[in-house]
């Protein structure tokens, strides 16, 4: 059974900068499409950002577009959230995804995704 555990979330000020991670305990997660999605409260879980098995592509929700940076480090499990110019809009429990289809063709759709983490808060205050 494959675990992701996210980390980093926490409060900041609008304008601010947080890095969520993920890690993965799957062996094989460096074949994985890996995504960012958060919900905030009242509202359904949306799609933030996705990543490739090879990191070569990436996709963003217009919302984060030029704020927000995923990456991923295949040696270490591991993938990221670069989060800058944070707004209070952005804040969400943010949760790391990942699917065991590395040619996933729908990232944004949560229903794509075979394993998801707990959560981590992200609170943007203003």
């Amino acid at each position: 059974q494959v675990q992701l555990v996210e980390s980093g979330g926490g409060l900041v000020q609008a304008g601010g900068s947080l890095r969520l991670s993920c890690v993965s305990s799957g062996r094989t997660f460096s074949t994985y499409t890996m995504g960012w999605f958060r919900q905030a409260p009242g509202k359904e879980r949306e799609f933030v950002a996705a990543i490739t098995w090879s990191g070569g592509v990436t996709n963003y929700a217009d919302s984060v577009k030029g704020r927000f940076t995923i990456s991923r480090d295949n040696a270490k499990n591991t993938i990221y959230l670069q989060m800058n110019s944070l707004k209070p809009e952005d804040t969400a429990v943010y949760y790391c995804a990942g699917d065991r289809d590395r040619y996933n063709l729908r990232p944004n759709v949560r229903s794509e995704y075979d394993y998801w983490g707990q959560g981590t808060q992200v609170t943007v205050s203003s």
